[in-house]
């Protein structure tokens, strides 16, 4: 697969290809895209064949010098740019701040899918951690909608990509608790099942045996019980002469103590 010369064999077709970075959200100029012979029975039936097609569209994907230009790529023919023309229809753009370990420390880039964590105290003040959302598309890290993926770092905000009832979720997570996101595989969708993490979860020690206290005076500290001592042996009665009978019995004579 070369250039497009002069001539193209029947086995090829003449499409466009992003000739340098295209961001998202970039309105697409002249020297940003090129033709390119393309195996005919390969060709998409959603790409261009003629570069000034795509003069003044704007892309709604990163788009990587030689990847071919297909229609799902691009926003809509009259959208004017900027972040909101990357926007699926039906959703909306929502930034929230989150913790500093966000997208496995700076990871989550535009692009990448999260699932959505929050960390509170329930009713009770006993701390939970629990998954609010699953599977969102990151949009922009900070202000930025397209980052290297070489060099990642950590920030404080991000913007998702939710639909109406997904942003509600969100914003009500955020008003309780700190956010967190966990990096997903993109090709990854299934939905985690969850019954959020408690503070006995992750103790799991048995709880200790309580300790009970005698009673102590007024203001002294409590003293933990302990095995009472063991009751003395009587002691015996001072050596003292003992009152002896004189038994006979036959001829023997003994004697004994009463």
């Amino acid at each position: 697969m070369g250039l497009l010369g002069p001539s193209v064999s029947s086995s090829e077709v003449m499409l466009v290809v992003a000739a340098s970075p295209i961001a998202a959200g970039q309105v697409i100029e002249s020297g940003q895209v090129k033709t390119m012979a393309w195996p005919r029975g390969k060709a998409p039936e959603q790409s261009f064949s003629k570069a000034s097609a795509l003069v003044g569209r704007v892309a709604k994907h990163p788009i990587y010098p030689g990847e071919l230009l297909i229609e799902p790529k691009l926003a809509a023919v009259d959208a004017r740019g900027g972040l909101a023309s990357t926007i699926e229809s039906g959703k909306r753009a929502i930034s929230v701040g989150v913790n500093e370990v966000v997208g496995v420390t700076g990871f989550a880039l535009p692009g990448s899918y999260v699932d959505v964590l929050v960390s509170a105290k329930d009713a009770a003040n006993a701390p939970f951690a629990t998954t609010v959302l699953t599977r969102i598309k990151v949009l922009a890290v900070a202000q930025d909608t397209e980052t290297d993926a070489t060099k990642p770092k950590v920030v404080k905000a991000v913007t998702l990509e939710l639909t109406p009832t997904e942003a509600e979720k969100l914003d009500l997570a955020r008003s309780i608790g700190t956010l967190s996101l966990v990096l997903r595989n993109e090709n990854d969708t299934a939905v985690a099942d969850s019954d959020g993490t408690r503070l006995s979860d992750i103790l799991r020690s048995a709880p200790p045996v309580p300790v009970r206290v005698a009673p102590t005076a007024a203001g002294a500290a409590p003293q933990a019980r302990t095995k009472p001592p063991a009751a003395p042996r009587p002691a015996r009665p001072p050596s003292e002469e003992t009152e002896t009978v004189t038994s006979i019995r036959g001829i023997a004579k003994r004697e004994e103590q009463p």
